[in-house]
C-alpha cells in the first residue's frame, strides 16, 4: 500500500472517494490520500527533514522515537516533534508498546502546475 499526498482539485475528494471504493470492491486495500489546499500547506507540513525520517524510519523499521534519532542523527526533541506531526498526517502509526512505524511501501507526492487555457 503506498501513501499519496497532492494538492487538492476540484473535486478531488469525489474522485478519491471513488478509488476508495473501487480498490475495496476488487478487494485491494485502498491506498491513503491525503490532501492539501495548496503546495505551500503541503510543504509546510511535509518538510525535507520529515520526508527523509520517513525514509529512515521505513529503512529501520518499527523503533522507538529515539532510536529513530539515533538512526537519523538528529537532536531527540525535533524527531520527536516531527513524529508527532507525521503521526496526526496519518503518515506514522505508533505501537501500544510505543514503537513507530510507516505502514507504506512508498509516498507519492503529487503538485499540479497552473493550467494554460
Amino acid at each position: 500500500m503506498k501513501a499519496i499526498i497532492e494538492v487538492a482539485r476540484a473535486n478531488s475528494a469525489v474522485r478519491s472517494a471513488r478509488q476508495q471504493v473501487a480498490a475495496t470492491r476488487r478487494g485491494e486495500t485502498p491506498d491513503f490520500r491525503l490532501s492539501f489546499e495548496s503546495a505551500k500547506s503541503l510543504f509546510s507540513d511535509l518538510t525535507p527533514a520529515r520526508v527523509e525520517l520517513l525514509d529512515t524510519l521505513r529503512r529501520v523499521g518499527p523503533c522507538s522515537v529515539y532510536a529513530l534519532a539515533k538512526a537519523a542523527e538528529r537532536n531527540y526533541s525535533n524527531v520527536h516533534t516531527d513524529i508527532a506531526r507525521l503521526e496526526v498526517l496519518g503518515l506514522v502509526e505508533r505501537a501500544e508498546e510505543g514503537a513507530v512505524s510507516v505502514p507504506y511501501d512508498s509516498v507519492e507526492i503529487l503538485v499540479p502546475l497552473a493550467q494554460i487555457a
